[in-house]
């Protein structure tokens, strides 16, 4: 595991929010990680923008939409990634999609990775059978290739958490991200029978948006992952969407620990 990651669960549950990379534009987005990671975020997830985003829901495609308008691409963001690793050592992991990895080039997309300081990667369209695709890759440049698992059957539960590193991605609910007003606490069973056959922290998102969630989720998984209420938030707040995200950060990290 990076010892980046690792740290990330040091100061009790993690509170891990997610942000499209170029929405409303890359030096807000700048702003906002820095923003974030001083407001208490312990490890942050940067979304590459992709025209089609099949595990999102309307907000993160819109969101996807507004970054690819602003002409946000992949170089530019690997140039951003460089500059806020001048000012914060906080742990990055990038959720993308695979065509965009092949389309950059695999190897020089991971050493890019290793180069600027990003320490894993999420993708929720590459098959845990098919990980072999990139994962030599990820090893050899020390890049965490994290794994999600569904409440679908225990048995692949055990088998992909067996294998994961970094941290375990356990999607709340089946279906595309978004803000819900209910989850199903069958993840519960499935942090559970992950647990069980690994130490790999295990946190829990798709769907979280509020502090009563966080900190009922924070019971019994190892960090909370929320995207969608924030980036709902950037649409709505645009460039001066730092201060609104910050106090949202702090409020959760404080209710994910009970405090």
């Amino acid at each position: 595991m990076s010892s980046r990651i690792d740290s990330a669960f040091s100061r009790g549950k993690a509170f891990i929010p997610f942000i499209t990379c170029g929405d409303p534009d890359l030096d807000t987005t700048k702003k906002l990680v820095l923003a974030m990671a001083a407001s208490g975020a312990d490890l942050i997830e940067l979304g590459i923008p992709f025209s089609d985003p099949i595990a999102e829901g309307v907000v993160i495609q819109q969101a996807d939409q507004r970054a690819l308008h602003a002409n946000t691409t992949l170089a530019k963001i690997f140039t951003m990634v460089k500059e806020i690793r001048k000012e914060t050592s906080i742990p990055l992991v990038f959720m993308t999609y695979i065509n965009p990895i092949f389309t950059y080039g695999k190897e020089k997309f991971l050493h890019t990775c290793h180069q600027t300081g990003i320490d894993g990667i999420i993708v929720p369209d590459l098959p845990f059978e098919e990980q072999e695709e990139i994962l030599p890759l990820c090893k050899h440049y020390d890049i965490n290739l994290i794994s999600m698992i569904a409440p679908t059957s225990k048995q692949r539960t055990t088998l992909v958490a067996e294998q994961s590193n970094g941290f375990l991605y356990c999607v709340s609910s089946l279906g595309v991200t978004g803000m819900r007003n209910t989850i199903d606490d069958s993840v519960q069973d499935m942090v559970s029978v992950a647990k069980q056959v690994t130490t790999t922290p295990c946190c829990i998102g798709f769907g979280i948006s509020n502090e009563e969630q966080a900190s009922h989720f924070a019971q019994f998984a190892d960090g909370i992952i929320v995207g969608s209420a924030i980036v709902r938030m950037i649409g709505e707040y645009g460039r001066n969407s730092i201060e609104p995200v910050s106090q949202f950060v702090r409020s959760m990290k404080k209710a994910a620990n009970h405090v």
